[in-house]
C-alpha cells in the first residue's frame, strides 16, 4: 500500500489512514519530502527549544514569531529541486535566516523558485503569490499538492488527506 522510494530512510514509518487524515512520522535529524507533479514540498521540525523566526514585512516592520520545537518548516520548491529545498530550511533552522515578505506586485515574485512557512500549521494554496504571504499558514504550492493541510504532531505530521508520493531522508 504505501511505496517508501527513499534508500536513506532510517527511522520506522508509520501511518493511519483514519476518518480523512494520514499521520507521517519522522525524526529531527530527517526531511519528509511530498512531490507533486511539477513542485515538492519539504517539511522539517524546528527541533529546538525557545526558537524565534524573524520575519521583515513589506512595510519595513519586523515580525518576531515564537516557535516550538515541533512546529513545522516547510519549503515548497516549483522545480522539484531537493538540495534547494534542504538549503532553504537549514539556513532557517539552523542559521536562524529571516523571512522577507515581498509586495504582490514586486517583480521578484515572479521568479521566485523557493518559498516557506513555518508553524504548527500549513494549507499550501496554487492560488497564491510565492513570497508575499506574512502568515506563517499558507504556503504557494503547485497545483497537485494544492489543498493539503499539514499540521504538526509530536512525531511527524498529519495530513487532511490521504497523499502517498512522499518519502522521508536523512537532513
Amino acid at each position: 500500500m504505501l511505496n517508501v522510494k527513499s534508500k536513506l530512510q532510517t527511522c520506522l514509518l508509520y501511518f493511519y489512514f483514519l476518518g480523512g487524515t494520514l499521520i507521517i512520522e519522522f525524526n529531527n535529524d530527517e526531511i519528509l519530502f511530498l512531490e507533486g507533479e511539477t513542485g515538492m514540498v519539504g517539511i522539517i521540525k524546528v527541533a529546538y527549544e525557545n526558537k524565534m523566526l524573524f520575519i521583515a514585512t513589506q512595510n519595513n516592520e519586523e515580525i518576531v514569531q515564537f516557535l516550538e520545537k515541533d512546529d513545522l518548516i516547510a519549503v515548497s520548491n516549483f522545480k522539484k529541486d531537493k538540495r534547494a529545498i534542504r538549503s532553504q530550511a537549514y539556513l532557517t533552522r539552523e542559521e536562524n535566516s529571516p523571512l522577507v515578505i515581498l509586495n504582490k506586485e514586486h517583480p521578484s515574485t515572479k521568479r521566485l523558485e523557493t518559498v516557506l512557512s513555518v508553524g504548527d500549521r500549513v494549507c499550501l494554496n496554487c492560488n497564491i503569490t510565492p513570497g508575499t504571504h506574512p502568515e506563517q499558514d499558507v504556503l504557494c504550492s503547485c497545483d497537485s499538492l494544492s489543498g493539503l493541510e499539514i499540521s504538526k504532531t509530536e512525531t511527524g505530521i498529519k495530513l487532511n488527506q490521504y497523499f502517498d508520493k512522499y518519502t522521508i531522508e536523512k537532513f
